[in-house]
């Protein structure tokens, strides 16, 4: 007979200690993740051989896509992981494996020392972090979704997002001190590149001895082995048809908006808007941070009235309002006027990135839990939030980039067909069951 899946935490301070534990480690996956394309600017041209700026950034921006590629993978392999062996030793797995590729991008030598070795090496770190947080996503959501009480889950699961964002902040605010602070635009090209990937190396190892610390979100039976063989597999999950389609329905609008409006935004404000490279940092950073302080806040008013409302204000929204922000974008040359169009693009946003991850949790039983939210969603990022910075730049190299922008609406009027018709998961949550 399967186990009974309980939160092991029993008290209010051991679940937030808890929600606190499992957050950090997601912030170092994300800081670790994104660092790639926060400092793309600066190492492209050691890994491939002098071309034009576009075509550099562009190899680049595929390497990014194959580790986007590699997380369905992760996302199979590690939610079947935790829902057999439970949710804290899948996170812990996974943050060692981001470690890994880190390391091996900080030590690398370019093309001029080792030719085509090096962007194969570049390959592997790729693919081995996107293993990793393939199965980082659907865990760490599965985890915090189950040790959230059900008054509160929207807001707490929300900090998801929140960490999320506070890593893409982590590798900016790197760059930004080692911009202004410590090293030249030549230094950081030649060299100083290499600094965030060791210390995302080094913050890696740290949490996973943090994690092995976590309270576990499930009881599971270890003696029952037929019981156990059933969790978290491809079989048990083909009789959720729904619920996986609704996932990659809901996850394809919001994955290639948030991935438009925060990590692409840099290269486009350099690339296309003019900026220079100090101030698409600023730029940037800056809105994340009010990006970050809105997780919460959507997560919270979720709790209030559901889910569905704001994932339908999200999908209408930003249906009718991403070409006139991306086309006003493109021809501003003032910083505060860039900054308040990104920012207003990120409260649209919010409506559906502080929410998606208690969303799918909350359609899944707990025995395919952390393979159904992490899995589909993969795919669709992959297929969608992966590949929208190159072909954005696929775009642009081939003098059509407000086409990207129609691309990019059409994604988000497509999950708003799903938003319509979808069941508000704050009242139907399987997560109580």
């Amino acid at each position: 007979m399967q186990s009974k899946v309980i939160a092991i935490p029993q008290t209010a301070g051991e679940r937030i200690k808890s929600i606190i534990g499992g957050s950090l480690g997601n912030l170092v996956e994300w800081y670790d993740w994104y660092v790639y394309t926060a400092f793309s600017l600066y190492f492209s041209g050691a890994f491939f051989p002098k071309e034009n700026e576009t075509v550099q950034l562009l190899n680049t921006a595929g390497i990014f896509a194959i580790g986007f590629l590699m997380r369905p993978i992760g996302g199979w392999v590690m939610g079947t992981f935790a829902d057999r062996r439970g949710r804290k030793t899948a996170l812990t797995f996974s943050v060692l494996l981001m470690s890994v590729g880190s390391l091996i991008i900080a030590v690398t030598p370019g093309y001029k020392q080792i030719g085509v070795a090096a962007p194969l090496l570049l390959v592997l770190a790729r693919i081995i972090q996107g293993l990793s947080v393939g199965g980082e996503y659907g865990t760490s959501a599965t985890y915090l979704s189950e040790m959230a009480t059900k008054k509160h889950r929207g807001f707490y699961s929300s900090f998801q997002y929140v960490t999320l964002i506070m890593g893409q902040l982590l590798a900016l605010g790197v760059l930004v001190l080692l911009q202004r602070a410590f090293l030249t635009d030549k230094e950081l090209h030649q060299w100083g590149w290499r600094i965030p990937f060791a210390i995302g190396a080094v913050l890696a190892i740290t949490v996973m001895y943090l994690r092995r610390s976590l309270h576990e979100s499930v009881n599971i039976d270890e003696k029952d082995t037929k019981a156990r063989s059933n969790r978290g597999t491809i079989k048990a999950l083909a009789k959720h048809p729904k619920a996986v389609l609704t996932v990659i329905g809901l996850t394809i609008g919001g994955t290639v908006a948030f991935y438009t409006f925060t990590t692409y935004m840099q290269k486009f404000l350099v690339n296309t808007s003019g900026f220079s490279k100090n101030s698409a940092t600023l730029i940037s950073t800056l809105t994340l941070v009010g990006f970050m302080l809105l997780q919460p806040l959507f997560g919270l008013l979720s709790d209030k009235i559901g889910r569905k409302p704001l994932l339908i204000g999200f999908g209408l929204l930003g249906a009718l309002t991403t070409v006139p922000i991306l086309t006003a974008l493109s021809h501003t040359k003032d910083v505060w006027i860039a900054f308040a169009l990104i920012m207003c693009a990120l409260i649209i946003v919010s409506g559906y990135t502080a929410i998606n991850a208690v969303v799918k949790a909350e359609l899944f039983p707990a025995d395919v839990r952390a393979l159904g939210v992490g899995f589909p969603y993969a795919i669709a990022v992959s297929l969608f939030g992966g590949t929208a910075e190159y072909i954005a730049l696929w775009f642009k190299n081939d003098q059509h980039q407000d086409w990207f922008y129609w691309y990019v609406t059409i994604c988000i009027a497509l999950s708003l067909i799903l938003y319509i018709t979808m069941n508000d998961t704050h009242k139907h949550s399987k997560i109580e069951d």
